[in-house]
């Protein structure tokens, strides 16, 4: 059976997948779609995301509570109806709505995601095992949120153990450490980055995304993609494989694709501690670099940081 490391793209340095994250309940239009049963928006968004060159996309129906059973693999289906060369990734907190659709999937599916909970992982994780798919594994505990890294870190043994012993391998498991908001709690950035650097360690061969989104909630719509593609970058400088984002961003997807070196070092120069000369830099890069030391507690966060 394929893994679903096996069919993605091969990644260069500087390189990461994009998980097309439009196919969303809450979005007004895809969301009345869902409820409708009406393909066309489904599959015209689905058929944007390959264009743009997404590496998976995301299915995502929230709680699905009442008919999940029955619109996930609908949705599935109507999706590899236009296109079904891209992997899938299946988000509901519904299990048996991931259960009905997973046979459904023509590519090696991801479940989107199992938390470190009992309740959850018991049930999820010899689904997974059964039909072979990848999952993500959200360092979401009993507690809630891990308040640093080394509680992300016992979260994660836990749930690895459980997933090696129902015969799942550390590559199939995408660690989710969980995105906070900068403005909300500023040392969780640091802490998520330095669980980061630990995840090789604790969890050889280990994939890893998150919804980095997350990050600017909160802060004024202006500048949250300033913020977005900031920490996109230094997450992936401390090793992130795979971003849920929103494929209409260019600069993500140029990111993603190694196309921006000059991004990359700006910011990768500054977490370095050889920040460049900012007169040398264009607007854009001297976002990027305050944005940095933002992140990294440097800089007091205000929604004016940038014209300071």
């Amino acid at each position: 059976m394929a893994k679903l490391k096996d069919v993605l793209r091969p990644l260069n340095d500087g390189e990461f997948w994009v998980i097309g994250e439009s196919l969303n309940v809450i979005g007004k239009e895809i969301g009345k779609a869902f409820k409708e049963r009406n393909p066309k928006p489904i599959q015209a968004e689905a058929l944007v995301q390959k264009e743009k060159g997404v590496d998976l996309i995301d299915i995502n129906l929230g709680p699905a509570k009442k008919d999940g059973h029955e619109l996930m693999p609908w949705v599935v289906e109507t999706v590899q109806e236009v296109v079904d060369d891209v992997p899938l990734v299946l988000d509901t907190s519904n299990i048996e709505a991931i259960r009905a659709a997973l046979p459904k999937c023509k590519m090696p599916p991801m479940i989107n995601s199992i938390m470190v909970r009992p309740a959850r992982y018991e049930a999820m994780i010899p689904m997974a095992a059964e039909f072979g798919a990848d999952f993500c594994a959200l360092m979401w505990g009993p507690e809630g949120l891990p308040r640093d890294e080394n509680e992300r870190a016992a979260l994660l043994v836990e749930l690895m153990t459980v997933a090696n012993e129902a015969g799942i391998e550390n590559d199939q498991m995408w660690v989710d450490g969980i995105v906070t908001p900068v403005n909300i709690q500023q040392p969780q950035a640091i802490s998520l980055m330095n669980f980061m650097d630990m995840l090789p360690e604790i969890m050889p061969g280990a994939m890893s995304t998150c919804g980095v989104s997350n990050i600017s909630s909160g802060v004024p719509d202006n500048l949250r993609h300033v913020l977005n593609i900031t920490f996109t970058v230094m997450l992936h400088h401390h090793g992130m494989k795979s971003f849920i984002a929103d494929c209409k961003d260019d600069i993500t997807m140029d990111l993603a694709h190694g196309k921006r070196p000059d991004i990359m070092k700006a910011i990768k120069d500054t977490m370095d501690g050889n920040p460049p000369d900012m007169s040398s830099l264009s607007q854009e890069l001297q976002h990027y670099v305050k944005s940095t030391n933002v992140i990294l507690g440097k800089t007091l966060f205000s929604d004016s940081w940038l014209e300071v």
